[in-house]
């Protein structure tokens, strides 16, 4: 993907704009990592994390598709990510190393394609030093994202590369039908690209007949991955998405009642917490100029922006830095980013217009600069949150219950890579028969009771009903959930009546 983005012989990325990208990418890694380890340790910052190192540790060592030995489940989101995962336990790397790693590459490409997108969309943009890849790279969302273990960067690399294509008016509909099938991989959402690369074959095509063509060009593309997409759902979960697709628009069903502005107010505060606020003029400006130039390849990427972030604060909270708008945030980015390119070689303001180049290139410095420390420090927290509580019970429980025990929990990831016992998952991911009643805690209850559960773990306000009065056997009490005044995960011993 890289290599094809920097042989254009007009716009080709040298080499040593390559070494100062990769550089940088080093250089933000590094910083997260020792952020984490001197504030607790290394680790991840999602719980989520480990349930694809528990995938792909299975799938490494056993052969199999599942989350618990034996027992084939759907339960991941991205089968890509989990099994690239997989390759670190074949070769000893992971589960740390070999996942910085892809999450590092990701990030390169991420800042690659976008310096290449600039330097193909606006000619004035040959810069002695690749400023619109470095931007990308140390941007705090993505550094987060790149070492968070999740798919969620890769997911973003990809939609950012189709995306790009049609920002320069590709013809190369076979390879973007190709990366819509991928996207649908990493996550099933990836098949909102659906839309933009319709729109432009209907509006970018010559006549009919060329319209036809690249429709069956991509529809080949799309579905010679798709349909085994499809295929292996089926046949693992028997479902044609992931459980996690039904699982979490049925748990945050109560996120859907609250108001939309009050929605899309927390989304634009997460959208916009760095130095992407800098960007929102060149978003707008871009958006104009798309408009008036027809310029049907960045509507369509617009449009999609606009539809992606919409779906989503429709379904699902704004939370954890907004990571499930993550994908959307680089070619939200890149178009201030453009617009940004084209003023700072033009003469808008005659010769006041070195004012204005002066205000906006310190503003996105400084701010760059800034929440890269402090983008270092959240994610050093949300790493120290996950070892001391999610961790460490996931270990104690291992430990100190007894083998044969069945245990009931909301978040399964370091217990499905720490521990063996048997579980029931209360988010649905690997026993998607509570999805229908997976917030009703009296019916959860009687399912805990029915399946003969023997413990429970939980955060007592996320279960108030189910752990009020219900006897404590563990508590993590750590001096880090103190620190940031949160909740300590708890394991409740579960009588059955």
């Amino acid at each position: 993907m890289v290599r094809a983005f920097t042989n254009s012989k007009l716009n080709k990325i040298s080499n040593r704009d390559l070494l100062i990208l990769a550089a940088a990418v080093i250089v933000i890694a590094v910083i997260y990592l020792l952020a984490s380890h001197f504030n607790y340790g290394i680790g991840f910052p999602l719980d989520d994390s480990w349930i694809h190192q528990t995938y792909a540790r299975n799938l490494a060592q056993r052969g199999e598709w599942a989350f618990r030995p034996g027992i084939p489940s759907a339960g991941s989101t991205a089968p890509l990510w989990s099994a690239l995962l997989a390759i670190g336990f074949l070769i000893s790397l992971s589960p740390y190393i070999w996942t910085y790693f892809l999450g590092a590459l990701t990030l390169f490409a991420l800042a690659v394609v976008c310096e290449w997108a600039v330097r193909t969309l606006v000619d004035s943009y040959r810069p002695k030093f690749p400023w619109v890849g470095i931007f990308f790279a140390v941007e705090w969302h993505f550094a987060w994202a790149a070492m968070s273990g999740m798919e969620t960067l890769f997911h973003g690399l990809i939609v950012t590369t189709a995306l790009v294509l049609l920002m320069t008016n590709t013809h190369r509909y076979l390879t973007l039908g190709l990366l819509t099938g991928l996207a649908a991989w990493v996550r099933p959402d990836g098949l909102t690209l659906l839309g933009p690369v319709l729109m432009a074959i209907l509006l970018n095509g010559q006549d009919t007949r060329s319209k036809l063509i690249a429709f069956v060009r991509y529809l080949i593309g799309f579905g010679s991955l798709f349909v085994p997409y499809l295929l292996f759902n089926l046949a693992i979960g028997g479902t044609p998405m992931p459980n996690t697709f039904y699982a979490k628009q049925a748990e945050y069903a109560s996120w859907q009642t609250i108001p939309i502005f009050t929605r899309l107010g927390q989304m634009f505060l997460q959208l916009l917490v760095g130095p992407s606020l800098v960007l929102i003029p060149g978003v707008v400006g871009w958006l104009v100029k798309s408009i008036q130039q027809k310029m049907w390849g960045s509507l369509a990427a617009f449009i999609w922006c606009a539809g992606y972030l919409g779906m989503y604060i429709s379904r699902l909270p704004v939370y954890q830095h907004g990571r499930y708008i993550m994908p959307a945030m680089p070619i939200f980015f890149l178009f201030g980013i453009l617009a940004f390119a084209e003023f700072d070689k033009g003469k808008l303001f005659e010769r006041y217009h070195w004012i204005g180049q002066l205000i906006w290139r310190a503003s996105i410095v400084m701010l760059a600069a800034a929440f890269i420390f402090l983008g270092a420090q959240s994610y050093s927290q949300d790493v120290a949150l996950i070892e001391t509580e999610m961790v460490v019970t996931a270990k104690w429980v291992a430990a100190n219950l007894p083998p044969d025990a069945l245990i009931a929990a909301h978040d399964i990831g370091a217990l499905g890579f720490f521990d063996e016992h048997a579980l029931i998952d209360l988010a649905g991911l690997i026993s998607p028969d509570v999805i229908p009643f997976i917030r009703d805690e009296p019916q959860l209850t009687n399912y805990l009771n029915q399946q003969g559960a023997d413990y429970l773990i939980a955060f007592p306000g996320f279960y108030p009903e189910m752990t009020g009065g219900v006897e404590k056997v563990f508590e993590t009490n750590s001096v880090v959930t103190l620190k940031y005044d949160e909740e300590s995960m708890a394991v409740y011993l579960w009588k059955t009546p």
